[in-house]
């Protein structure tokens, strides 16, 4: 014969499981220090210069205007 369960308690136990789960991806994806975080914005910033500074057609910035030809 099967074992009896509580249901409410099953789904109690499921949905805890579920938000540790969750804690932890959360932990792993914010939970960097303010130090990682300036020099994850410092290296996208020079990627960004880089990229800049290789365009052919002589803007120097993304989405800067070329210049009018009037």
């Amino acid at each position: 014969m099967a074992e009896i369960i509580n249901l409410n308690r099953a789904r109690k136990q499921r949905d805890r499981v579920a938000g540790k789960v969750m804690a932890a991806e959360n932990r792993a994806a914010h939970g960097r220090s303010k130090a990682a975080r300036d020099q994850a914005r410092l290296e996208a910033e020079r990627q960004t210069r880089q990229l800049n500074g290789a365009r052919r057609d002589g803007q120097g910035r993304l989405g800067d205007d070329p210049p009018s030809q009037d």
